[in-house]
């Protein structure tokens, strides 16, 4: 924005008129917005199911491979959604605080229902990306109007973080998809729409943070509102929202408690998301680690945005759109900024949990898409003074290409590299080396990580195992130690034990070079079935 008085009065009548000669044609031809709306939806289509058959082998693999385990367990051991258990912490029941599996379920019912896939997982986080994309176009162009509405969701449907988080077996896609569900009813029903929304936006607003907890930070936008409501001393409307706030904080605050106790009751004892935030590091942490600014930026540039969004981003929020004229539209315009100043609030609680666990990043993409939206339609049109013209057509297809070619393609394709495929194969060989009931000891190329215990299709343990407090992604100091982990597995049950050859911890040990001790206790105690150039298989013998 100018401090010039009359070239802002002269952008403000840009911007009207623009969008007067949109609305002109949309009146002429009154399926144009649906056909683009369709056109996005096609697009988000096409980048959330493209290689959705992938093995769960992607940069997620970790997280995902949990999540999948749960879903497993509620087909094959108990349908009871308040107990999730996960497969790699022994014969179980390994029950664990975790948010509200509807990702999982939905997955289970699909094992169910056709046979077990493990990509089912990606379907339902990729349907639930495509109501996102659906309810952030309709709360757009009711912030903002049906340009703007067109320019955000493709943003959406096109960003790389948003594709990969959606196509990923993450609890994350239903998160945003109900919270942004739940927001754009609220925001119709603020506007003059039908009661009912009111039930049906807390509904769907809590069944998000449920899913996943960050999603608290879009309720920011309807308290936002209701204050309003306040303010314009339009009480009752006000107390129906503030109850219905209530009722929802209520059954949340509820679930997580659960949560906590069944993670501190069962073995391993483990509640996710917990560590990683400002109370738990200290205030003066954060500030000496610059609140992990380095890791944001390197994760926005190299994985999730690039250099084109971040572009479009900077723009759409250092030109912000002229006041509208109507009061309750000018709050309304608002909302983008309070969902983004809460995210921001969220990230500065909890920078180390977020920039460890990149998926939590998600909240934010609704309104990086909005002001990427934004940006973009800022520079197609420039100083046009319509919308229609062949040069903002043509300004806006390089737009899109540049953001297909320099962010989209490069990075989804970095993000979906199969950087997990060996502990994949390390558990296929153990599922084809299995005798029914076994209980396997598991070590992929990245310590930690599951994914061979649920490629095998049994259940046991990752070494050194996990859980709790235990450091499962580091190698014990000796070998001595290690033997005597793998002796206890063994007394409880332990009957294969499987290592990919490029298994690696966080400090870059090798585990056959750090624990070769180990593998030769397992040549003087146990039976080796398979030597690979790429993995090591030994059946444990009893003592």
């Amino acid at each position: 924005m100018s401090d010039d008085p009359k070239l802002n009065r002269a952008e403000g009548r840009q911007c009207q008129q623009q969008t007067s000669d949109w609305d002109m044609v949309a009146r002429k031809y009154p399926s144009l917005n649906t056909a683009i709306l369709l056109g996005i939806l096609f697009i988000a289509i096409v980048f959330r199911f493209h290689k959705i058959t992938l093995p769960l082998v992607d940069g997620f693999s970790w997280r995902e491979i949990s999540t999948a385990m749960m879903a497993d367990n509620f087909q094959q051991r108990s349908w009871n959604i308040f107990f999730p258990e996960v497969s790699w912490t022994g014969p179980g029941p390994s029950y664990q605080g975790r948010e509200f599996q509807i990702v999982s379920y939905l997955t289970a019912l699909l094992y169910q229902l056709f046979g077990w896939q493990d990509w089912f997982g990606r379907v339902v986080a990729a349907f639930f990306g495509l109501v996102t994309v659906f309810s952030l176009h309709r709360l757009t162009a009711l912030c903002w109007d049906k340009m703007h509405a067109h320019a955000a969701a493709l943003a959406y449907a096109l960003m790389p973080a948003a594709i990969m988080i959606d196509s990923s077996f993450l609890p994350d896609p239903a998160m945003l998809a109900l919270v942004t569900l739940g927001v754009w009813l609220f925001v119709e029903y603020w506007a003059g729409g039908s009661r009912w929304l009111l039930p049906l936006a807390t509904l769907s607003f809590s069944l998000g943070v449920l899913s996943k907890l960050p999603g608290i930070a879009a309720g920011a936008v309807i308290f936002y509102l209701m204050v309003c409501w306040i303010l314009e001393k339009n009480r009752k409307q006000a107390s129906w929202v503030f109850l219905s706030g209530l009722l929802s904080l209520a059954i949340i605050g509820a679930y997580y408690i659960w949560a906590i106790y069944l993670g501190r009751s069962y073995p391993p004892f483990h509640v996710a998301g917990t560590g990683g935030y400002i109370w738990d590091d200290g205030f003066w942490t954060y500030v000496r680690d610059r609140f992990y600014f380095n890791s944001l930026w390197n994760t926005s540039v190299l994985w999730f945005y690039g250099y084109p969004f971040l572009v479009l981003l900077a723009v759409g929020l250092w030109m912000p759109r002229n006041p509208a004229k109507d009061p309750k539209q000018r709050v309304l315009s608002a909302i983008p900024y309070v969902w983004l100043a809460a995210a921001i609030i969220l990230y500065l609680a909890a920078a180390g949990e977020i920039t460890s666990n990149v998926w939590n990043f998600h909240i934010f993409h609704v309104p990086i898409a909005m002001f990427c939206g934004h940006g973009a339609l800022l520079l197609a049109t420039l100083s046009s003074r319509t919308v229609l013209t062949p040069a903002v057509v043509l300004r806006s297809i390089f737009i899109v290409a540049i953001a297909l070619a320099w962010s989209t393609l490069p990075l989804v394709r970095t993000m979906k590299k199969p950087i997990a495929m060996n502990g994949k194969l390390l558990g296929e060989e153990l599922a084809r080396l299995a005798q029914p009931g076994d209980l396997v000891v598991a070590i992929a190329p990245e310590v930690g990580d599951p994914v061979a215990i649920y490629y095998s299709r049994a259940r046991g343990w990752v070494f050194p195992p996990g859980g709790g407090d235990a450091e499962w992604s580091k190698f014990v100091a000796d070998d001595a130690t290690a033997i005597a982990q793998l002796e206890e597995l063994r007394a409880q049950g332990a009957d294969l034990f499987g290592v990919a050859k490029n298994a690696t911890d966080k400090e870059g040990r090798l585990f056959v070079e750090h624990h070769d001790g180990v593998i030769d206790h397992l040549d003087r105690t146990a039976t080796k079935l398979a030597d690979l150039h790429n993995l090591l298989i030994y059946r444990i013998t009893r003592p």
